[in-house]
């Protein structure tokens, strides 16, 4: 069997790449999203195990120390981790998976998975993030302000990244990240291993 594809989805605050992902998710096979763990306290609408794995900092220490994660990083004073064990997992039953993490922790995954893919999502203009950040009322003021400060740190890192959209039309966004992840599945090093037996026949 053919090991999946590690993606890893990255944006300034309130771009919407949740909500892309998801959608994503919905509209082709054997793609998952990888559920981090958080010391960040859990919103209204949120639920432990679907949006993210909330834990407490203590918690998370201990799972540094055991090395349990691939990927850790301190974000708007809040600590992110990716599972180690389930992403491997995943990969290994030949499911793709979606990070949905930050430059610093995509630096940290490109270097155990040189082969991931790296998805940078733009907003259609810096006004429309900044509306949606103060709209959405996800944050106290003080952290929609952290959030709007990081943006040019954050985009200062899209050059690291394969492939770059724009997140204007939901549909067209979709629909690109869609093309990046069914054309991830026709590379050589994929259909080689999942046709083998074809091309030793042909060979």
């Amino acid at each position: 069997m053919s090991s999946g594809t590690l993606y890893v989805v990255a944006a300034p605050s309130g771009t919407g790449k949740t909500t892309l992902v998801k959608a994503l998710v919905e509209s082709i096979p054997n793609i998952t999203v990888s559920i981090s763990h958080t010391t960040r306290p859990k919103r209204p609408a949120e639920i432990d195990g679907v949006n993210y794995h909330f834990i407490d900092q203590n918690t998370f220490k201990d799972m540094i120390k055991q090395e349990e994660f691939l990927e850790h990083a301190t974000v708007f004073g809040n600590l992110y981790g990716t599972s180690n064990t389930w992403v491997k997992k995943t990969l290994e039953a030949g499911n793709d998976v979606i990070l949905e993490i930050d430059w610093q922790g995509y630096q940290q995954i490109r270097r155990l998975f040189p082969k991931c893919i790296g998805i940078f999502i733009l907003p259609p203009s810096a006004e429309a993030l900044s509306d949606r950040l103060v709209t959405r009322n996800q944050d106290k003021p003080e952290v929609v302000k952290q959030r709007l400060a990081d943006i040019r740190e954050t985009v200062s890192h899209i050059h690291e990244f394969d492939y770059v959209l724009v997140n204007d039309s939901f549909e067209t966004a979709v629909t690109d990240l869609k093309t990046i992840v069914l054309a991830g599945r026709l590379v050589e090093r994929i259909q080689t291993r999942k046709y083998a037996k074809l091309i030793e026949q042909l060979a």
